[in-house]
């Protein structure tokens, strides 16, 4: 009789400790929406990543230019590498 005490009380604890464990997980997380306490996180990580890669594009080009190589996108149209810079800028084809 003792153990099933202790076998009910137990899977009790592993119950309750699974369901704090969700609404914990739940809160923490970011639903889309970003009003979670990772969100600014989110977004600030977010704006780096964009920021960097928009440096890169520029770097390259510079080089590019600096050493005579061909500025010129896969298609031929120098403004696929200026679109890398300056995405807002440039209008789709389509």
């Amino acid at each position: 009789m003792r153990r099933l005490f202790w076998v009910a009380v137990g899977a009790t604890a592993g119950v309750l400790a699974v369901r704090r464990l969700n609404k914990i997980t739940h809160r923490l997380t970011s639903t889309g929406t970003g009003d979670g306490p990772l969100g600014g996180l989110t977004h600030a990580v977010r704006g780096f990543v964009d920021d960097v890669r928009t440096g890169m594009a520029e770097r390259d080009l510079e080089l590019r230019r600096a050493l005579g190589i061909s500025t010129d996108g896969p298609d031929g149209d120098s403004t696929a590498v200026d679109g890398l810079i300056r995405p807002d800028r440039v209008r789709s084809p389509l």
